[in-house]
């Protein structure tokens, strides 16, 4: 068996970035073998992983991120079991990786960031390897883009909620971040009453005529207060319509109006792991 020096392990911790326990196992496994010590722990992480497919990864980091030129922003969720392994210092390391790699790429869909290399090492490989390191199930459970003039970021203080607002012109950096806090505390399903989803229209407007028959309203009345009952959803439940939380006497809309009469949302992205 080949001899095992600790600057072997140095290297290959440095290359895989596994645990210098699980770096000595693999290179005597290995016969000092670097290649083949980076497949044992590669393996490794895979078997955990196939171990723990059906677990849940409620727990992790999100994180949001906005180009220097304030013009691109993603969010991104690298998913986890536990809070413990959350607040890792690798773990979160690699979030933040994740999270400049899909910035300065600004990948199609969550499939082609995790194919996205970091120093030859797709992102997903990466997630494996943490895996085997942490024995926990981890995931990229969500990534989301968006451009616009102005892209004002939110990250709640606990990492488990993140937003990106775009704007179609400048506004002050005060303003953007309330809009995105408003975003992050209320929820929205859209930007107003014109983009909301046609599923989502249709869906409440089911409940609401189901609400009024069981109250015994008169048949001919179902669909007027239906309507009604809509608009009331509208209000609470997209971003321009709903009261602004800092200043509840005025929606977003008007605060808006205030900041800049002329600006416009573009659109946004938001993701929670506590939803």
């Amino acid at each position: 068996m080949a001899e095992i020096k600790a600057a072997d392990v140095a290297k290959l911790r440095k290359m895989t970035g596994a645990g210098m326990m699980d770096c000595k196992s693999a290179l005597q496994e290995a016969n000092g073998d670097f290649d083949r010590a980076q497949e044992i722990i590669r393996e490794k992480g895979k078997l955990i992983a196939a171990k723990r497919a059906d677990r849940e990864t409620t727990e992790g980091r999100v994180v949001a991120k906005v180009s220097a030129d304030g013009k691109k922003g993603i969010v991104i969720a690298l998913g986890t079991e536990t809070d413990f392994v959350a607040k890792n210092e690798e773990f979160q390391a690699l979030a933040q990786k994740i999270a400049e790699t899909a910035l300065a790429n600004i990948p199609a869909d969550v499939e082609a960031l995790k194919a996205i290399k970091i120093d030859g090492v797709t992102i997903e490989e990466l997630i494996i390897q943490m895996t085997g390191k942490t024995g926990e199930k981890h995931s990229l459970a969500y990534y989301g883009k968006i451009e616009g003039e102005y892209v004002a970021p939110y990250i709640h203080m606990n990492n488990k909620l993140a937003v990106v607002v775009a704007f179609d012109k400048l506004i002050t950096v005060e303003a953007g971040k309330d809009v995105a806090m408003q975003i992050a505390s209320m929820s929205p399903v859209s930007i107003s009453k014109d983009d909301c989803p046609p599923e989502v229209i249709e869906r409440e407007l089911r409940i609401a005529r189901e609400q009024v028959i069981q109250e015994g309203k008169p048949e001919n009345m179902v669909e007027k207060i239906a309507q009604g009952k809509l608009g009331k959803f509208f209000k609470e439940s997209t971003l321009l319509e709903q009261a602004f939380i800092k200043d509840g006497k005025i929606s977003i809309a008007e605060y808006l109006k205030g900041v800049d009469a002329s600006v416009k949302v573009l659109g946004f992205r938001r993701f929670s792991l506590n939803d």
